[in-house]
């Protein structure tokens, strides 16, 4: 399925590390009746991803919540305990983001947003991108087209609404 706006978010477990180790967290849950952020970037650690990327989130957190966002939600195609190491260095946890690992890239591909670098060795990773759903429908949805993080940035996002 290709995400567009009016879609609704496929199906998917994602991962998180919880206090008794690797927790499974289902996306309809948390997407029920709430409004929730969802960015997604190729890899924790790289570049753009930590310099640019998270931090638009964690700038933005208060201004978003103060718009009703329940939740911010940042999506990679990673193992969970890298996403929260990933997390915790970034200070992306401490400013409220729920990092959630992807790791098997199965939502990724189910939106249709994935694709390969091996000179990296990233293969099935998630294209750069971010989106609001309400009630587990997508209202806003910035894909970037290419390099850098504009368009996908989390004060871009929060313009819209």
């Amino acid at each position: 399925m290709t995400i567009a706006i009016g879609s609704p978010l496929p199906e998917a477990t994602l991962l998180k590390m919880g206090e008794n180790g690797a927790e499974a967290v289902t996306l309809a849950d948390r997407l029920k009746g709430r409004k929730v952020v969802i960015f997604g970037l190729p890899g924790a650690y790289t570049g753009t991803c930590s310099t640019a990327h998270v931090p638009s989130f964690m700038r933005t957190a208060k201004a978003f919540a103060d718009k009703g966002v329940d939740e911010i939600i940042c999506v990679s195609v990673n193992d969970p305990f890298v996403m929260k190491a990933w997390g915790e260095a970034t200070g992306a946890t401490a400013a409220g983001i729920t990092m959630l690992a992807d790791a098997d890239a199965s939502f990724t591909k189910a939106l249709d947003l994935t694709f390969d670098l091996p000179q990296f060795g990233f293969f099935a990773r998630s294209k750069r991108y971010s989106l609001l759903a309400e009630d587990g429908v997508v209202t806003q949805f910035n894909p970037e087209a290419g390099p850098g993080c504009e368009i996908s940035a989390g004060e871009h996002l929060l313009s819209q609404l």
